[in-house]
């Protein structure tokens, strides 16, 4: 399944941005709540939304995880029947908030029959040697369960995308996908470091049942000139059709970097 994280199309409404992601004839949309635009937190409009232009909600990607804003994703996943929810690693400072994590989240999942899955944390450092996330590793990711690939935050990272891939291969549930370029990240797939060719052969060839989904900076995208962005959605598209859904003859463990 293939769906384009709506932050990539930031600036535009969320009515937009599926109108978008419809025209480019992908198969979802990775919602991210965001506290300042409101359409994204109401579940009768996000609902309204995926019933008008056929789409279904594929993930919702929240911030910062407390018992409050779960309970709110979860009235819109299940108004939408998501069955995917993305959070994020801890403040390495927030003890109590880790815990519940550790502790509580996994019996929420269970009892929502919904997945919730931790994202790998960006490369944020406090005092610029201290990650300031906790769960901040494989180990803790294998622990959760459930998890989510960043394939720009593995790269800024300087960590190996398919020797990650293979370690929480049993877990991962959803992949946003984007490409390093220089020093920047979220930058479109065919061009940057990142062997995300191989990646998307190999995830084809173990059957990844999760979803795909394309998280890129706007102005990559050339957010604010419609014909460029319907143009690039096309592109990505094809893109992943080409390695994911029929992939080409090549070893997927060869590093494809440009």
């Amino acid at each position: 399944m293939l769906a384009l994280s709506t932050d990539s199309l930031h600036g535009y409404g969320l009515n937009r941005i599926f109108e978008f992601i419809k025209n480019a004839g992908y198969d979802g949309v990775d919602l991210v709540m965001e506290e300042k635009n409101f359409d994204t937190l109401n579940p009768e409009y996000v609902k309204k939304l995926s019933n008008e232009y056929k789409l279904p909600v594929l993930a919702i990607q929240m911030g910062d995880a407390t018992p409050k804003k779960l309970k709110q994703t979860l009235e819109i996943a299940k108004k939408v029947n998501c069955k995917v929810i993305i959070i994020q690693p801890p403040n390495i400072l927030n003890m109590g908030q880790t815990m519940w994590l550790k502790n509580e989240v996994p019996k929420i999942r269970a009892k929502e029959n919904i997945s919730i899955a931790l994202e790998n944390a960006p490369a944020d450092f406090i005092l610029g040697i201290i990650p300031k996330h906790a769960m901040n590793n494989v180990v803790e990711m294998k622990k959760f369960k459930h998890a989510c690939i960043d394939t720009t935050r593995i790269a800024l990272k300087k960590q190996d995308l398919i020797r990650i891939y293979r370690s929480i291969q049993k877990y991962l549930v959803h992949v946003h996908l984007s490409n390093v370029k220089g020093s920047k990240g979220y930058a479109l797939p065919d061009d940057g470091i990142l062997p995300l060719e191989s990646f998307l052969t190999k995830m084809r060839q173990d059957n990844f049942p999760g979803t795909v989904s394309m998280k890129i900076n706007p102005k990559f995208l050339d957010a604010g000139d419609d014909d460029k962005v319907a143009k690039h959605l096309e592109d990505m598209k094809k893109y992943y059709e080409t390695y994911f859904v029929h992939p080409a003859m090549m070893d997927p463990t060869e590093s494809s970097e440009k």
